[in-house]
């Protein structure tokens, strides 16, 4: 039976890698795997940061109980629409959903964000992992684009991660791209739509389109986006929609075709037909 103000993994798992995703925050003691997408936030420090979270929110603990409990009913008396999860990480975990390997992960900073670094002037890689982090293990994540130069310069300054550059380990292995490192190492392969774009990217990104009919349309989309935006930032804003739309298509729209008679109302349709 459900618990009240709570939501369940199946309806978490759904709104998880999409812009309408709760902000989800553990209020575990020192998690090192996490439902994906959430933030670990300190329990004992719940008045620090309660004011800070926008949106609605979902409270993860270990079971579901008094600890989530107490937090969502505190973050809902600052203003905030806060759940918990039903059953918490552990129900989570009985349904097979998949979890994220937070060891992996750079160190947070002061306001439990992580850190990536990377080449700037971004066109296919480097736009889809920020796009991948931003929506499957932390919304609130920072990227620096820097020259090639300076990458490792960055990551050391930052405590940041370097990824798709050489000789780091967030980058290309063998015939795949940094996107596919990404899914597999961050415990992201549970998600079936991300399995369909996986392809897409990697066709995109290693000049291979016969991996993906879509790929030549991410080429071109990201190849588009690159010459309309000179600041590297912006053009991950507008390119996180690009992702949502592809992941979108990937999770519910693969089998839809698209053609003019068929969006034609049904009592128009006939006469058509005739």
């Amino acid at each position: 039976m459900s618990t009240f103000n709570a939501i369940s993994p199946d309806k978490l798992f759904r709104l998880i890698g999409t812009s309408a995703c709760p902000t989800l925050i553990d209020v575990r003691d020192n998690p090192t795997a996490l439902v994906p997408g959430s933030q670990p936030r300190h329990h004992d420090e719940l008045e620090l940061w309660a004011g800070k979270v926008g949106g609605p929110a979902v409270v993860i603990c270990k079971q579901g109980k008094d600890r989530a409990a107490g937090a969502a009913a505190w973050l809902r008396h600052v203003g905030v629409d806060a759940e918990i999860l039903d059953g918490g990480f552990e129900a989570w975990v009985a349904e097979g959903l998949p979890v994220v390997d937070s060891t992996k992960l750079p160190p947070r900073d002061e306001e439990g964000r992580t850190r990536w670094v990377t080449r700037a002037r971004p066109k296919v890689d480097r736009i889809a992992c920020p796009w991948l982090i931003r929506r499957f293990v932390d919304p609130h994540a920072v990227f620096l684009f820097v020259a090639s130069s300076e990458v490792a310069g960055v990551a050391e300054r930052f405590d940041a991660a370097p990824f798709d550059c050489d000789g780091v380990f967030w980058s290309h292995r063998g015939d795949q791209c940094s996107f596919d490192t990404m899914i597999e190492e961050l415990g992201l392969a549970g998600f079936e739509a991300l399995q369909r774009l996986a392809p897409i990217v990697r066709g995109a990104d290693t000049a291979r389109p016969e991996l993906a009919p879509q790929a030549a349309g991410l080429v071109a989309a990201s190849l588009g986006l690159s010459r309309i935006y000179a600041d590297d930032l912006e053009q991950l804003d507008a390119g996180m929609v690009v992702y949502d739309a592809f992941y979108r298509w990937c999770r519910d729209a693969v089998d839809e075709k698209h053609d003019w008679v068929s969006h034609v109302p049904k009592a128009r349709k006939r006469e058509f037909a005739r």
